[in-house]
């Protein structure tokens, strides 16, 4: 059975069991206490040495750590992976936006209000670099709600992995200080991943 190196709380691990969830594709988890430093241990460090969650064990041994090439690896030949070239492409194009202009951000802010908030609080610069993400975080969130407006879904008509992946962080932008009442389109379509069959919630710690 696969192993998932897992934190309920992280969005990040949160894309990979909602995917397998969706899939039906049974594993067992592995929680780690990313804030006492149990994913910097030396056998952790051994499964992925960078240090992170998620990461996925095989039963021959393999590993794969990254949740978008997670996604990407049991999306492979199912509907949530698009078969046509250009639409397989946006949602790669998806993938690295979250990673690259939205995670940083959302995920970040909601790391240090809802998990560390009195390390934060009171230190000038750690205040000035979560209002740069609250800006940053806003600019992500409104370039998704001008592309939903008139869309179902991320990429053609389908649900799929860009999808799972936005969904994980935008979905608790409000635990961060993210007010989404100013995005009603992106509101639709978290109401629409929320109604997806197979649908499991981020504390959901049981899968059967």
């Amino acid at each position: 059975m696969l192993t998932l190196h897992d934190n309920l709380g992280s969005g990040n691990a949160y894309k990979v069991r909602l995917l397998l969830a969706h899939l039906a594709v049974p594993f067992r988890r592995i929680d780690y206490d990313v804030t006492t430093g149990e994913t910097r241990t030396p056998a952790f460090l051994a499964l992925n040495p960078n240090g992170r969650i998620p990461v996925i064990e095989f039963d021959d041994g393999r590993v794969l750590a990254e949740s978008n090439a997670i996604l990407c690896y049991f999306a492979e030949e199912t509907p949530y992976l698009p078969t046509d070239r250009f639409q397989r492409a946006q949602a790669l194009q998806w993938l690295f936006f979250e990673q690259y202009s939205h995670e940083p951000f959302i995920a970040v802010a909601r790391y240090w209000r809802h998990y560390i908030w009195d390390q934060v609080q009171g230190d000038a610069a750690k205040e000035a670099a979560l209002a740069e993400k609250m800006e940053r975080g806003h600019q992500a969130l409104a370039l998704m709600e001008q592309h939903l407006e008139d869309r179902a879904f991320l990429v053609g008509d389908s649900y799929s992995i860009a999808d799972i992946a936005l969904y994980a962080y935008s979905h608790v932008a409000d635990e961060g200080g993210f007010e989404l009442a100013g995005y009603p389109a992106l509101r639709r379509w978290l109401d629409r991943v929320a109604d997806q069959p197979g649908h499991v919630l981020i504390t959901q710690d049981s899968f059967a």
